[in-house]
């Protein structure tokens, strides 16, 4: 049996490869204006929930709002004065990127933990020239790595590190995504644009609650990463699949269980799209023999 070459660029992906996406980051949109947020056509803004800095005080004028009153002024002068923000130029991106056993496969194209990875790299280098802080999430079987958002060049190679070089600081056994979207609420702050990256195996209707809290002070996108047969049926025919040291056959002229596998990835697509049309949030899909800026466009 032929064995795996970790190196092979299609099973893992260089730190370089990741660095040198950064010549494709200004075709990334990060305003996702294009996806429908709901029913009533709207779209979700790109500056949903992004925090406002004080800038100064001024004397109130007709149409203020009462609110932004500044009391202590206007009792200091006996003038009415109004206090004035402005949007902050920086707000958090964070990035949760699902490398878990299941992510290390693919029929065509590159590894969907790959696809992950460039997905996440082309997201940092996008969000660091549009002025943002960068942070994010890198989960495995081994457990879980967070990187608190943070400004600059620097801020974006520590996150490609540790996409290509996971180091978990916390051991969590049978890692799910109902584990996962927990640590993103206590990580994620308000305001946030939150990208969260995987194949979205073991998503269920427990997971609406969390989804849903993210959803409600975050601007939160979901990207799937797919392979193509877990979206089309085979031409019939006997098909070898390896890990590296366990050998299996696939047998597609078995059309009751392949038809079963299909079933079960068109189950988890609707069940995406309706959370997002719930919740309001962004649906992205790449396959893992697109280019990865295809669907960031």
């Amino acid at each position: 049996m032929e064995a795996i070459d970790e190196h092979e660029p299609r099973i893992k992906v260089s730190l370089k490869t990741l660095v040198n996406l950064v010549k494709q980051a200004p075709l990334v949109d990060l305003s996702h204006k294009q996806i429908r947020a709901g029913q009533s056509g709207e779209y979700v803004s790109r500056f949903k929930g992004r925090g406002m800095e004080f800038d100064e005080t001024r004397l109130y004028q007709p149409g203020d709002d009462i609110r932004s009153i500044d009391w202590r002024v206007t009792a200091r002068t006996n003038v009415t004065h109004s206090k004035v923000f402005r949007e902050e130029r920086e707000r958090p991106v964070f990035i949760s990127v699902d490398s878990r056993p299941a992510m290390r496969f693919a029929t065509r194209g590159v590894f969907k933990s790959v696809q992950a990875t460039k997905l996440a790299a082309l997201l940092a280098w996008a969000a660091h020239l549009n002025g943002d802080r960068i942070g994010g999430q890198v989960f495995n079987e081994k457990g879980c790595q967070e990187l608190k958002p943070a400004s600059g060049k620097r801020a974006v190679l520590h996150f490609l590190n540790a996409l290509v070089t996971p180091n978990p600081g916390n051991e969590l056994d049978n890692i799910a995504l109902e584990k996962i979207l927990l640590r993103l609420i206590q990580h994620a702050k308000p305001g946030s644009l939150l990208y969260i990256i995987s194949d979205f195996r073991g998503l269920d209707e427990r997971l609406d609650a969390y989804l849903s809290k993210l959803a409600r002070h975050c601007e939160v996108v979901l990207i799937q990463v797919y392979d193509p047969l877990e979206s089309h049926l085979p031409a019939k025919g006997r098909y070898r699949l390896s890990d590296g040291s366990v050998d299996i056959t696939i047998d597609s002229g078995d059309t009751q269980r392949v038809l079963a596998y299909q079933q079960q990835f068109q189950q988890r697509q609707q069940h995406l799209m309706t959370l997002c049309k719930k919740w309001r949030m962004n649906l992205l899909q790449c396959s893992t023999q697109q280019q990865p800026i295809e669907a960031l466009n």
